[in-house]
């Protein structure tokens, strides 16, 4: 009886599906993509799921850039997923600080491969992660909208202050020329009178 059980549940657990493992990658090797990277890492096992972080300035041109160079992206960093954990693990100790490729006319051969393995790490993390972050690029990209506006409301507001000021100091800047001449020419005809005085004298 006790054996019939541990069969059943030796088959019970052979019919449950294994579970995903998941690996990080740091760094990604230049002019690796999507594709590249589901080749490389085919050889160990069954690849699941993969995701490759777009650089800062290709995001923005990654239309652009995609339909000139088919291996022009840059990748900060990267997520591969494993149908088993047991493979995952498996990379991750196999891999990390290792050599990409070991032919020097490649252009991977001065690059080393930065793999860690995510315990207890499912691909929804991942979503969760990257809404989080795409969250807050946005909430920064208003709040640097919302500082960029007030900058120009204080700007706006301080040149017409400006203008202000500057027409009244133009102003009492005329005004004192007017007055400098009226002396200058009081003092000149105090002198002719003078002059004049002392050759009559």
């Amino acid at each position: 009886m006790v054996e019939e059980i541990e069969t059943i549940n030796k088959s019970e657990k052979s019919d449950k599906a294994p579970k995903r493992g998941i690996i990080y990658l740091s760094t990604i090797p230049p002019y690796m993509n999507v594709t590249k990277m589901r080749e490389v890492f085919s050889e160990f096992g069954k690849v699941g799921r993969v995701y490759l972080q777009l650089a800062d300035a290709d995001s923005k041109n990654s239309v652009k850039k995609s339909k000139q160079k088919k291996f022009a992206k840059k990748f900060t960093e990267g997520w591969v997923e494993f149908e088993r954990k047991s493979v995952a693990k498996k990379v991750a100790q196999l891999l990390n600080n290792t050599q990409v490729n070991t032919r020097k006319k490649s252009k991977q051969y001065d690059c080393i491969w930065n793999i860690k393995y995510l315990s207890n790490f499912k691909w929804t993390h991942l979503h969760e992660r990257l809404a989080y972050e795409k969250a807050a690029r946005r909430q920064k990209l208003r709040a640097e909208i919302q500082l960029a506006k007030k900058k120009t409301n204080f700007f706006t507001a301080n040149l017409d202050k400006k203008k202000k000021d500057k027409t009244h100091i133009n102003k009492e800047l005329e005004n004192l020329d007017a007055m400098l001449i009226e002396e200058e020419n009081e003092t000149n005809v105090e002198d002719r009178t003078e002059f004049l005085q002392s050759l009559f004298t």
